[in-house]
């Protein structure tokens, strides 16, 4: 597999809470010795006036300017923070502040400027209600269908990735565009690949499933890996946790589709997965299917070269 060096488009949505800040240091310390773009994003809605019968008026125009003035200066102060914490001259960084919807303009960002990879802050649990990795985050997930989404826990501080868990249960054949952000990911920091099973009982894989692994072990040849099948532990989520902790897991990676680990986590009652969203960082790799591009580079390179 051949991996480009071409420029990467990292963005990182932000609404300048702390969480959202060790998103942003998390990002420029992965890529630190990457050629890379950051785009910053914050969205604004102005508050809608809670009468019907208000008349618009300067007020309602206030409203709207300031809240574009407190994007526009939240986003200088994040790009201060930045030059003042942790700056590599091989990093460039745009801002985007939109009078939109957080998710709209994230899918459209990703396209319009070639986005390669989606960083978020995940939110841990706030009082006696369990946010599973922050409702933001699960919606971009879900929402964005051509390009990976890195979730940073709210407290994680940067390690380098050189122990990576891959979820499966061989049910799904993969591509190897769908695989690529692992195979990446994997090369770049000289990462040990861990191809995670969880069973709820353990039991001999079925023709299907074992000729899925064989394909995987052939992707990861070049790179070092090993095969984990694991007991289910009350949960998926706590299975993985528990597995991460005792294997020292720096990043854990899943593909997001129907009936996959991502899946059948989102779904599992909160209590169950309480622990789960304070961990590592996840990356979640849409689906593609068989012969699609997995970036939106390789798709536009692909129109040009028709």
């Amino acid at each position: 597999m051949i991996f480009t060096n071409e420029m990467k488009n990292i963005l990182i949505p932000t609404d300048f809470s702390e969480n959202a800040w060790n998103a942003i240091r998390y990002a420029i310390e992965l890529y630190k010795n990457e050629e890379c773009t950051f785009h910053l994003l914050n969205t604004y809605t102005p508050a809608i006036a809670s009468s019907r019968f208000m008349a618009s008026g300067s007020s309602t125009v206030m409203s709207g300017d300031g809240a574009r003035l407190h994007s526009e200066r939240g986003l200088k102060e994040v790009l201060l923070r930045i030059k003042s914490n942790s700056y590599y001259k091989n990093h460039s960084f745009k801002t985007i502040s939109s009078f939109s919807l957080l998710i709209d303009q994230v899918k459209e960002t990703v396209e319009d400027h070639n986005i390669d990879l989606v960083v978020t802050g995940t939110k841990g649990a706030s009082g006696l209600e369990e946010v599973f990795m922050g409702s933001n985050t699960v919606r971009i997930i879900k929402a964005v269908k051509n390009c990976p989404v890195l979730a940073v826990p709210e407290h994680f501080e940067f390690a380098t990735p050189n122990e990576i868990a891959f979820a499966t249960d061989f049910n799904r054949f993969f591509t190897q565009s769908e695989l690529r952000p692992i195979f990446e990911m994997a090369n770049a920091f000289a990462a040990t690949i861990r191809i995670v099973h969880v069973q709820y009982e353990i039991k001999a894989l079925t023709e299907l499933q074992q000729f899925n692994l064989n394909m995987l072990r052939k992707y990861f040849a070049d790179v070092e890996h090993y095969v984990h099948t694991v007991s289910e532990l009350n949960s998926v989520s706590k299975t993985l946790e528990v597995f991460a902790k005792e294997l020292d897991i720096h990043l854990l990676a899943m593909l997001n589709f129907q009936h996959s680990y991502m899946e059948k986590i989102t779904r599992e009652p909160v209590i169950k997965r309480v622990a789960f969203h304070t961990q590592i960082p996840l990356l979640v790799i849409p689906e593609l299917g068989m012969g699609k591009p997995s970036t939106n580079k390789e798709r536009r390179a692909m129109s040009v070269s028709d």
